[in-house]
């Protein structure tokens, strides 16, 4: 393992898109996603994504030059054409107007369509939180989670995220994938020979398994059971029937270079919490949250995160020798 700062990793990020057919603009958006994740504890959709992406870029699954184009299709709603290419900088466009849309209408819903995998959730939203807004994300993704009741995956994981503004501090962010885990981690789990917690996934027989690798050609269990499923099933509504793109079912695999865009989608709900609230919004969230903390035992949402956040700034974040050994190769170093 290598300790690395968040300034070379994403210099060294940075420099693997670009030269994996990847834009400056686009390569320094994704880098700068990927790297919060790893500065976050999130190592799923962190760093160990950018060898995917780069392999995806240079087979054309996904197009690392693409230019997203962004439509205002109503008073409060807009909606961006990623055009195939990465999710990223077609949210920081969409967001480019939702700013701008939501100080007028009070509220504004954004459709990301024709996108890619677009890593953690709270990150995107966290961005709006902390401009006083409050936000909430939904994503599917490629197929993993079967119906309940089926046996063959229809719908991804399926994020969801919310982040609220507090009075002071940093905003607080709840994300959690409608899977048991995310999909990301088994993948880690999978690359490093490890195994998994029973529960979290059943191979491609439908039987329970703690190997990682045979999760990955399985299926993904839901949350919460039945309510789980249903909600990765809203999920799907709303992030690819109401944007016009690929169910689950329909998009390829985030994991390999082979095949067509995934083409998935995503959508956000932006509020100025003022317009509905009246006035006092933040101190209503901080009496809920002191009534929370007022329990011995109880924490709030993302404290570990922010605690990993920290550190990584002042002493930077481990990266594994092959996967930073693969990231130089692909840089040129």
């Amino acid at each position: 393992m290598a300790k690395l700062s968040l300034d070379r990793l994403q210099d060294l990020a940075v420099r693997a898109l670009i030269a994996s057919k990847t834009s400056p603009g686009n390569a320094g958006s994704v880098a700068a996603a990927l790297v919060a994740a790893e500065a976050d504890g999130q190592a799923g959709h962190g760093l160990s994504r950018l060898p995917y992406y780069a392999d995806q870029a240079i087979s054309g699954k996904v197009d690392g030059l693409a230019v997203p184009e962004a439509e205002v299709t109503a008073a409060a709603a807009v909606r961006v054409d990623a055009r195939d290419g990465f999710a990223y900088p077609a949210i920081d466009l969409g967001f480019d107007h939702v700013l701008t849309m939501v100080e007028k209408t009070g509220v504004v819903a954004l459709a990301i369509t024709g996108s890619h995998h677009f890593g953690v959730a709270g990150y995107h939203v966290e961005s709006l939180a902390d401009r006083g807004l409050l936000a909430l994300a939904f994503s599917n993704s490629p197929a993993a989670i079967a119906p309940w009741g089926g046996a063959r995956a229809l719908f991804g994981t399926n994020p969801v995220a919310m982040a609220c503004p507090r009075r002071k501090g940093p905003p607080l962010v709840i994300d959690l994938s409608l899977s048991k885990v995310a999909r990301g981690k088994i993948n880690v789990a999978a690359g490093k020979g490890e195994p998994i917690p029973e529960g979290w996934a059943l191979d491609k027989g439908g039987r329970p398994t703690t190997d990682a690798r045979a999760a990955m050609e399985g299926t993904m269990l839901p949350a919460g059971g039945l309510k789980g499923a249903l909600l990765v099933f809203m999920v799907e509504v709303l992030a690819a029937a109401l944007t016009g793109s690929n169910f689950g079912y329909e998009a390829s695999s985030f994991f390999d270079a082979d095949g067509p865009p995934p083409r998935i989608g995503q959508l956000f709900l932006v509020l100025r919490p003022e317009c509905l609230s009246g006035k006092g919004f933040t101190d209503r969230v901080e009496e809920l949250l002191s009534a929370i903390t007022d329990q011995p035992g109880a924490r709030l949402p993302g404290a570990r995160r922010l605690a990993a956040r920290l550190d990584a700034r002042r002493s930077g974040v481990e990266v594994a020798d092959g996967l930073l050994a693969d990231l130089g190769r692909r840089a040129g170093d």
